[in-house]
């Protein structure tokens, strides 16, 4: 017997505007899946998903609301300056900043976004 790690889950309220905002981040996330209570796409040997909220209550019997930080995803960016545009292009089109870009102790460039969820995503060079 062998168990193997294979999918990251997130709960969505809203399809729609999960998968538009992952595709922003650059994410190849399968086009006209917005409709759909599951979502799925291969990330080099990794599965990321996004479930409804809908779709995660039938599935448990019931789905507590989370409260705090939940899950973070870390995208890695070429240059510390990419770091600083896909932070103002996501702030452009009307998503939500954790903290601006910041040249963190650990000598990385950094910068944290929130999905239309309220988790938080990285983005640091």
């Amino acid at each position: 017997m062998s168990v193997t790690f294979d999918v990251i889950g997130i709960a969505v309220r809203d399809m729609r505007a999960s998968l538009q905002f992952y595709r922003r981040l650059g994410l190849p996330v399968p086009d006209g899946m917005e409709g759909e209570m599951h979502v799925e796409m291969s990330l080099g040997g990794i599965r990321l998903a996004w479930d409804t909220v809908e779709m995660l209550q039938d599935v448990y019997n019931g789905w507590d609301e989370p409260s705090g930080h939940c899950v973070e995803l870390a995208f890695r960016c070429d240059t510390r300056e990419e770091v600083d545009e896909v932070y103002d292009r996501l702030m452009q089109d009307g998503y939500r900043g954790h903290k601006e870009p910041w040249d963190a102790l650990w000598r990385q460039r950094y910068a944290i976004v929130k999905d239309p969820d309220g988790n938080l995503m990285s983005l640091y060079a």
